[in-house]
């Protein structure tokens, strides 16, 4: 199904191209959270009309995920969790404890964000954890796990 994006997706395209994706991709993914619509001459024509405020307001929305990334970037938080006496938790810190810190901290983060290349860290110590706010704007931030003995 060829589809017009209207905004930058990762490893598909940038706004206003038009490209080929498989039909279970457009019609269950891009277009009902109003990435593509349908490349149909009208929606081509009616797209176009738009192009203008459609590119200003990626920019505006690149901008301000700019201005975050850069009070996000070397962000420290702290988490305590139960851990025994060799520094190995109980559990895990995965990305949604990051993201509910970053909450409490005033930063708007969803765990979707959080990019944690290791997976869930299991240990007492440093980390350090991606924060992906927009397709161009990555931010990395410390994560200190503290050690809680039960």
């Amino acid at each position: 199904m060829q589809v017009i994006l209207l905004d930058k997706v990762p490893n598909v395209g940038d706004l206003g191209a038009i490209v080929k994706v498989k039909d279970g991709y457009a019609r269950n993914f891009l277009i009902p959270q109003g990435r593509a619509r349908r490349a149909t001459e009208a929606n081509k024509a009616e797209f176009e009309a738009k192009r203008v405020e459609l590119e200003k307001a990626a920019a505006a929305k690149l901008a301000e995920m700019q201005g975050q990334g850069e009070k996000l970037a070397g962000t420290t938080i702290k988490l305590t969790q139960k851990a025994g006496v060799d520094g190995r938790l109980f559990g895990s810190v995965t990305n949604f404890d990051i993201a509910e810190e970053l909450g409490k901290q005033g930063y708007k983060v969803v765990k979707s964000q959080i990019r944690m290349p290791n997976g869930p860290i299991k240990i007492v110590g440093d980390s350090s954890v991606s924060v992906q706010l927009h397709t161009d704007v990555v931010v990395d931030i410390n994560v200190t796990v503290l050690g809680e003995t039960a």
